[in-house]
């Protein structure tokens, strides 16, 4: 056997030195995702605890033992959380120079971890950390390998909406938490499209849940009549409210008649069979001449060129998640790509389909007969 001379000895160590760092480097990626679940719950834990709240009713930056004894918890525990979630750039801590005091601070993030107010997205955290929504995961595989019982099925025995229609707590966090993430989107919505509802009377929203986008777009349009239209279980607790009517019944069986459908992440909970026969229903339920569908939904880009920054980057990485949770929760549901929107539009019979990006999650498609 030829021997290694000393500079091929030397070649050898550092090829065998740069694989251990490859493979430590690999290990270390990796314990992203052993370890995923835990900036969620620790998130989940914030809400609970109401620390935000907690901050805001302080009106100042806070120390960790006056935290502690506003929320009536474990100072070392709370420390723990708070380190945590300091890190990940939650909360804001700043130290004194004087006598090296923490002190803790609210930012963007954590302002929308409130339990309540405009802004809030606390009920979107909760809803998808619950018990419930969390099961369907581990089916997933099973899901995958052979385009078995989807996944919400296989766990709960029954779809989302059979589950909500049956659970009315579980019902109202699933609206709360539909409605903190219109309420935060559809401004940015409205703005990017208001002219097309301009000599727009009245406005079907399709899937409103519990009226709150469409009451937000009447103050906004103040010449708008509104129709929050979704299942009976859903309007019958809907609150009432000024120029608004609610009406039950199902999306896949009529639309109540209307000069513009306004249908928000919806169309993404049903496969292309189901959300042509919601789109067709739509276009059946406006004006031919001058009605119009809009439809606020996330498009994927699948093409590099297409992503043109980081945000836009970031923004892809976020509906590719999301698409997976239409995997995970609804029965067909999933995320479309530009091309994948034409078709169903044009399958549902409309002749005209309009995307406009609006540099967040969803775009705007409007659909015109």
């Amino acid at each position: 056997m030829a021997r290694l001379n000393d500079g091929e000895t030397k070649t050898k160590i550092l090829e065998t030195l740069e694989e251990k760092d490859e493979v430590l480097e690999a290990a270390i990626d990796t314990w992203k995702y052993v370890l995923g679940y835990v900036e969620m719950a620790a998130v989940k834990c914030a809400i609970e605890l109401g620390i935000s709240e907690a901050m805001e009713n302080h009106g100042r930056p806070i120390t960790l033992s006056k935290l502690s004894s506003s929320l009536a918890c474990s100072p070392s525990s709370l420390h723990r959380i708070m380190r945590l979630l300091v890190h990940q750039k939650l909360f804001k801590e700043t130290i004194t120079p004087e006598d090296h005091t923490k002190y803790y601070s609210l930012t963007p993030i954590s302002r929308l971890l409130k339990n309540h107010g405009d802004h809030s997205m606390a009920a979107l955290v909760l809803l998808e950390t619950s018990p419930v929504m969390l099961a369907p995961w581990h089916a997933l595989s099973g899901l995958v390998r052979d385009e078995g019982r989807p996944a919400f099925e296989a766990t709960h025995g029954e779809s989302l909406w059979e589950y909500n229609a049956k659970h009315p707590r579980h019902s109202k966090l699933f609206n709360d938490a539909m409605a903190c993430n219109a309420r935060i989107v559809l401004p940015v919505v409205l703005k990017g499209c208001a002219e097309v509802f301009e000599g727009v009377g009245t406005v079907v929203d399709v899937g409103g849940g519990n009226g709150s986008t469409i009451r937000t777009m009447i103050k906004a349009f103040p010449w708008i009549k509104g129709i929050n239209f979704d299942l009976p279980h859903v309007v019958e607790v809907a609150p009432e409210s000024e120029g608004v009517e609610h009406v039950g019944g199902s999306m896949l069986e009529f639309v109540p008649k209307a000069d513009a459908a306004f249908v928000m992440n919806v169309l993404h909970d049903w496969g292309d069979e189901e959300c042509i026969t919601i789109l067709r229903l739509c276009r059946e339920a406006v004006p031919k001449d001058k009605g119009k569908v809009i439809m606020v939904d996330a498009v994927i880009k699948e093409e590099k060129h297409e992503i043109d920054d980081e945000k836009e980057e970031k923004l892809k990485g976020l509906r590719l998640m999301i698409d997976m949770v239409m995997m995970a929760h609804t029965t067909t549901g999933k995320e479309r790509t530009q091309q994948e929107w034409e078709y169903v539009v044009a399958k549902a019979g409309f002749t005209k389909c309009i995307v406009k990006p609006i540099h967040a999650i969803p775009s705007i498609i409007i659909a015109y007969p």
